[in-house]
């Protein structure tokens, strides 16, 4: 008798890219999600009308101050004992120095703005550096940074970010290092552990199943899918690098002259007009509280939105 022929079924090839396809496929759908859920939540709504009108307003500054940053009209018609309030010309008085106030709060948003903004992308480098060395390595290397990092965060961040801009100078680039050095612990833990929760995927076993390479693992399909927390608390620590960038300059840390247009320096400069001007620290109070509140609002709902363990139903 001769053998029974042995017919093999053709198996379909498993194709890397096809998971790639799917991943991108996934990510997109994510974001989409994302979108529809802020757009229907409206602390998101209210977070990003106050953000958007915070930018605009810096970067529209010269057209929308009616004087320059550094110009005193009305410096002749401050006394001693006596501060213009408002008037047709300046709708929200003077200050001490003969400033228009409503000026001297437009240039300031585009200052905070920019040490807020700058700050922000400094401790996201660096904090994402770190926390990829750690996430991707593992082992002492990991041990070796995280121990860094919890001496960091041991320290206050504000005592922190006062000792850096003292031994750095009293400058605006002094601040913004100090403000981005701070975040730097707090992005590194962060990335970290979405790398180690993201290590035991299904979609990482496959990878390495197909013959990966541990880099291209890493950075090709852990990293992207752990960035999103990161993102998120970038849009949250904007606020808090506002709210810093305030107190340092209130502390005299952040240089410039007291004519500066800072939000923070123009309450150290109404200090003592409080009897006669309360004004002077109420309208700068109010800028720094409201643009907080927009991205602190905003942070949160897109934290809600990409979180599927927090979202709203």
């Amino acid at each position: 008798m001769s053998a029974p022929e042995v017919y093999e079924v053709p198996q379909p090839a498993v194709d890397a890219g096809d998971g790639l396809a799917e991943d991108r496929r996934a990510g997109e759908a994510l974001w989409r999600v994302a979108a529809r859920r802020l757009v229907r939540n409206p602390g998101a709504i209210v977070g990003a009308v106050i953000v958007v009108a915070f930018v605009l307003v810096a970067l529209l500054a010269p057209l929308l101050a009616p004087y320059g940053a550094g110009e005193l009209p009305g410096r002749a018609d401050v006394r001693p004992t006596f501060i213009p309030g408002p008037s047709a010309d300046h709708p929200l008085g003077l200050d001490r120095y003969g400033a228009d106030v409503l000026s001297q709060l437009i240039w300031g948003a585009r200052a905070s703005l920019l040490i807020g903004v700058l700050s922000t992308l400094l401790g996201l480098a660096g904090g994402m550096l770190v926390g990829l060395v750690a996430g991707a390595f593992g082992g002492w290397v990991d041990s070796v940074a995280m121990r860094f990092v919890d001496l960091m965060l041991a320290v206050p961040s504000l005592l922190l970010a006062v000792s850096i801009a003292a031994v750095a100078g009293q400058t605006p680039s002094s601040v913004v290092i100090a403000i981005g050095v701070v975040q730097v612990p707090v992005f590194a833990r962060l990335l970290r552990g979405s790398m180690l929760a993201q290590r035991g995927s299904d979609y990482v076993l496959a990878a390495r199943s197909l013959g990966l390479s541990r880099r291209t693992v890493t950075m090709s399909h852990v990293l992207p899918n752990s960035v999103s927390p990161v993102i998120v608390q970038a849009t949250l620590l904007l606020a808090t690098a506002v709210i810093e960038a305030a107190a340092l300059s209130f502390l005299g840390l952040g240089g410039g002259s007291p004519t500066t247009a800072e939000w923070g320096r123009m309450l150290v400069a109404a200090q003592n007009e409080l009897e006669i001007a309360p004004r002077l620290a109420l309208l700068p109070g109010i800028c720094i509280s409201v643009t907080a509140l927009g991205f602190t609002l905003f942070g949160e709902a897109l934290r809600e939105a990409l979180d599927p363990r927090s979202r709203r139903r």
